[in-house]
């Protein structure tokens, strides 16, 4: 077999009259910052890394490694924790050049490019008076949240963000491109809304949009860790009070300077401050050490967390679930698990164990079979963000995680036994999750329709680097 470049020189000779890059190792500077991931724990060297510039650039480059039987990877914001958006030696389908947002403010929809970040859906919707649901971090993929589900401080008034998505634009296995919605291939539609990575290179979304002239009331409130039992009481009042134009998120964590234990509170009212001085007066009232509570146009909200989020050093996500009312020793003992672990290293300090407590009352009007998703559910969710410094302790970070969302989410009265992830939410959303969770873990009772769809529309498995589906082939080495 010839060298990389060699093997690669047919699809430089394809894609020669498009706009796309190719980049190699040796292309040094470039190269190095295409395989850059939000967690360098998910770096990895790719043979090749293939900036697509559109739906054609990826309809070739998906039919080359397909002719070829070359392993890859989808690659959109580079935001996951999972590693599925980078693979060691195979080549890696870059979306980044593809972020352009149109808005089309008489249908009220967003179309972004399968590239595009939050950022430029939000700042784009925004120059029409529009919004539409997504995540809480703006420099996250528009892709990866999507395809995953999408909650976001929107999502108590309008759901997820795939209850939100029309249609998207996507090249198959085959290479073929087709447009799922709820009218053109809606079996592949439904498989796309939760379990989209398996099925292909989405190069498109489109959203409903909605009107978001006015401002909202939002920012932390950080508290000493003696307050924790009030703003747990808060948060069970919350349950009942919202309307669902609030969202509130209770985290522990040891943020700098001082990276000393801290409550830390976000919250969000899609009104006046007037209103949300109201709403949230009782945990105002508490005194938090830091008030940074503000009005903002809401396409300045999704940056509100971006702090401390930025890419470098290793990270990783996990994720569990939790009913409310919770009772505030039982979060203390958590606050003290989670807090005693991540300050038995520097680079652990800034850590975090976050309650999402963004109302459901909208998400849970959709069942779970209407669409691949299967996380909706009375619950919330619950989720870890380490971070970490020493490669040797991947693993321990790794089952810290795992054993404490486990237990918090059975303690905290969601039960994830077989019997009721095959009719009710699972109480894991899939976004917070590594690929080696099995699907009916994931997926539910979905799980076997989706296996199907797998079977129609990517038969060869290509796209196996998502929660896995259908087992992947057996390689015998004789």
């Amino acid at each position: 077999m010839g060298s990389a470049t060699d093997v690669y020189a047919q699809l430089k000779e394809q894609l020669k009259s498009s706009k796309a890059e190719i980049l190699f190792p040796s292309d040094g500077e470039k190269y190095e910052e295409s395989i850059k991931r939000w967690s360098e724990h998910c770096e990895k060297r790719a043979a090749c890394v293939v900036k697509i510039s559109s739906a054609d650039d990826a309809s070739a480059t998906v039919k080359f490694v397909k002719e070829n039987k070359i392993p890859f990877v989808v690659r959109g914001g580079g935001h996951s924790t999972s590693g599925s958006a980078s693979i060691e030696d195979g080549l890696v389908i870059d979306l980044s050049l593809m972020r352009g947002v149109t808005v089309n403010p008489e249908k009220k929809t967003v179309r972004a490019e399968g590239g595009a970040l939050w950022v430029d859906v939000d700042e784009a919707a925004a120059q029409y008076g529009l919004a539409t649901v997504g995540g809480t971090v703006n420099h996250t993929g528009v892709g990866g949240l999507t395809l995953g589900g999408g909650y976001g401080y929107l999502s108590g008034k309008y759901g997820l963000t795939i209850d939100n998505l029309l249609q998207v634009e996507i090249v198959l296995a085959s290479g073929e491109q087709v447009i799922a919605s709820e009218t053109e291939n809606p079996d592949l539609f439904w498989a796309i809304r939760g379990a989209g990575q398996n099925f292909g290179v989405v190069t498109a979304f489109t959203f409903r949009g909605y009107e978001q002239t006015n401002q909202v009331f939002a920012g932390p409130l950080i508290f000493l860790p003696d307050k924790l039992p009030q703003v747990v009481e808060f948060m069970n009042k919350f349950q009942t009070k919202n309307d669902g134009n609030q969202a509130f998120l209770l985290g522990f964590t040891c943020p700098p300077p001082a990276h000393a234990p801290v409550v830390l509170t976000q919250v969000f009212h899609n009104g006046t401050q007037e209103e949300g001085n109201a709403f949230f007066k009782d945990l105002i009232d508490l005194g938090p050490v830091a008030n940074m509570t503000s009005m903002m146009p809401y396409e300045k909200l999704n940056a509100a967390m971006n702090e401390g989020q930025g890419f470098g050093g290793r990270k990783m996500f996990g994720g569990g679930a939790y009913k409310l009312p919770l009772a505030p020793p039982f979060v203390q003992a958590l606050f003290d698990e989670f807090i005693g672990f991540s300050t038995t290293q520097p680079a652990m300090t800034d850590s975090i164990l976050l309650f999402e407590t963004i109302p459901y009352a909208k998400v849970v009007e959709v069942p779970n079979e209407k669409m691949a998703f299967s996380n909706r559910g009375e619950y919330y969710n619950l989720a870890t963000m380490i971070k970490w410094a020493n490669p040797a302790l991947d693993d321990t970070v790794r089952e810290f995680s795992r054993a404490l969302l486990k237990k918090a989410s059975q303690s905290a009265g969601v039960v994830q036994d077989e019997k009721v992830r095959s009719t009710e939410g699972v109480g894991v959303y899939g976004n917070y999750v590594n690929p080696d969770v099995p699907a009916s873990e994931v997926y539910g009772g979905n799980a076997k329709k989706l296996a199907e769809l797998k079977g129609k529309y990517d038969p060869e498995n290509l796209f196996d680097r998502g929660t896995r589906l259908v087992p992947r082939p057996v390689v015998v080495v004789n």
